[in-house]
């Protein structure tokens, strides 16, 4: 709930501390004595639009801090971590205005955007006033207002799990057919292709392996000269060795391991001799050419930037081409499926919404039949209030179904209902969304309801009936009501005056009534005037005295 409001240096008020409690809060007092500043105030530090016109003349600048004090799991502590800052049960905003109209906003004394405390402010208070533009006035609220009364969470859950289905299935079946028509333009280049690596059969490695043969080839002469030359060598050497083995022989049987070890030097030689041979008759008849080497090596590098890769790549390159053309030659069967899923999540989400729509239909009649009820007691016994549950065309579905809803009134008998900002006054308006809130008292996050001059126009019975409804609302939240009417004043648990003093330099002032005789001075004002007479205050007691009564019993 709200638990303070202060202000400071605002217009006509130099410091002001006001400490609200639950139930009804009425504030009074003449016309000019600064009861707009206060809800002003309030809606600075909610996150309303800054102006330096707030500022009191000679002053740097204006503050305003708004205490609540909170349930550990109210959605706008959840709003606030989400956010990553730091959070308390006691939450405090906080908003410096400058002269030059800049402003500061803080939540909790952590610098927070003011669109951030414009939401938070959002699920803390409700303003209701005469020219106040609120959600209950805004149609993109209306369903969402709908829904809560008709408490449609798990509904709307799970039609919007459905949504997503269908919508991502319904993307990926897009996809699939623009990659589709895309293969299918390229079918031609695709399988030239495939054909042209099969017939190249590029293998992995292939490309290190024919530059080394190249090179090879290009120094094939060198080669064969120095084998030449070495096999000339080693003759030489199998010439001498054969001389030092015929001496050796002589040595009969005193040379016997030396015979032994010249007869292998001779095998090792002609085993290198061998070689040799076969080398040079391997390099001497390569049928392989430089220019065959070149073409091949030519045809790899074409086609891999054919295909903006690397010779080594080819094989994995081919094998894509190949997977494209069987996506394009089985591609009835791959978009079947996905359409079958489109379809399927589709039928889904249609159920859902058709049993959705009908619930928000019965919930809708319900929801008009108690307002109108409500309607005559506030002087609107002509009035008419639609509940309006529309379906729209599939292109204005989403994940929260296929109906417009919207609040209608017609305010004269036989006229065309039209919106209610449109259509209703601006006391005419106050009172619907009065019987509007009466009957959703428990739908929204928000616990402080605001009600400016909601009796504005009216007396008599019609003041007392919009207090009884007030009443009704303080049963389950938070109300403050700025208020010319006495009926009004009188039933409030508490009850504030607001006056200015001084005359140089005007202030704005106000006074907690907490003295019975207090209060029936103010009611006796508001009921005779400036000039309170002995009438105005026993018709005061009387409109006291049950109220008193209930506080004292309570």
């Amino acid at each position: 709930m709200l638990a303070s409001l202060t202000i400071k240096n605002v217009v006509l008020i130099d410091q002001l501390t006001i400490n609200f409690s639950n139930g009804l809060s009425a504030l009074t007092g003449e016309t000019g004595a600064g009861k707009s500043i206060l809800l002003d105030s309030l809606g600075l530090g909610l996150g309303a639009r800054a102006d330096a016109g707030l500022v009191r003349h000679g002053e740097d600048q204006a503050s305003v801090a708004v205490t609540f004090d909170l349930d550990e799991k109210h959605p706008a502590l959840k709003l606030i971590e989400e956010q990553d800052l730091e959070t308390d049960t006691t939450l405090i905003l906080r908003r410096n205005v400058s002269k030059d109209g800049r402003s500061k906003a803080f939540i909790n004394d952590q610098p927070v955007s003011v669109s951030l405390m414009k939401q938070v402010g959002s699920l803390l208070v409700e303003i209701h006033g005469q020219f106040e533009t609120h959600n209950l006035l805004n149609q993109k609220y209306h369903s969402f207002l709908l829904d809560e009364y008709a408490q449609h969470d798990k509904q709307l859950k799970d039609l919007s799990a459905d949504w997503k289905s269908w919508k991502e299935s319904e993307k990926a079946l897009i996809s699939r057919q623009k990659e589709m028509d895309q293969a299918r333009e390229e079918e031609d280049f695709y399988r030239t292709s495939l054909q042209d690596i099969d017939a190249l059969s590029p293998q992995v490695g292939e490309d290190e392996t024919l530059t080394n043969l190249r090179n090879r080839l290009m120094r094939r002469e060198q080669i064969i000269e120095n084998l030449n030359e070495a096999k000339d060598g080693l003759n030489d050497i199998e010439s001498k060795a054969m001389g030092v083995w015929r001496a050796l022989e002589k040595l009969d049987q005193e040379g016997a391991e030396v015979i032994a070890a010249m007869e292998r030097v001779n095998v090792e030689i002609q085993e290198v001799l061998g070689a040799l041979n076969d080398l040079s008759h391997e390099v001497k008849n390569n049928d392989t050419s430089l220019s065959d080497i070149d073409d091949r090596l030519f045809a790899l590098k074409a086609q891999a930037k054919k295909h903006h890769c690397l010779i080594d790549e080819l094989p994995t390159k081919r094998e894509e081409i190949a997977t494209a053309l069987d996506a394009i030659e089985n591609q009835d069967n791959h978009l079947a499926a996905l359409k079958q899923d489109v379809e399927k999540n589709k039928a889904s989400y249609i159920k859902k919404a058709k049993s959705l729509s009908a619930s928000r239909q019965e919930k809708a009649k319900k929801l008009s039949h108690l307002v109108m009820k409500e309607l005559p007691a506030l002087k609107l016994e002509k009035a008419q209030f639609v509940v309006s549950v529309e379906r729209v065309e599939e292109a204005d579905w989403n994940a929260k179904g296929m109906n417009f809803v919207q609040f209608l009134v017609a305010t004269n008998p036989g006229a065309q209902a039209g919106a209610l900002n449109k259509i209703a006054s601006g006391g005419e308006m106050s009172r619907f969304i009065l019987a509007l809130k009466v009957v959703l008292a428990e739908v929204g996050a928000a616990q402080t309801l605001v009600f400016d001059e909601v009796d504005s126009g009216i007396g008599g019975a019609t003041a007392a009936a919009v207090g009884e409804r007030l009443l009704r609302l303080a049963e389950q939240n938070q109300i403050l009501v700025v208020t010319h009417s006495p009926q009004v004043a009188a039933m409030a648990a508490h009850h504030w005056i607001v006056s200015k003093t001084g005359q140089k330099q005007i202030k704005t002032n106000i006074i907690s009534l907490n003295d019975k005789k207090d209060r029936r001075e103010e009611v006796a004002r508001m009921l005779s005037g400036t000039e309170i007479t002995r009438e105005a205050r026993a018709a005061a007691d009387k409109l006291l005295e049950p109220h008193l009564k209930n506080k004292s019993a309570a």
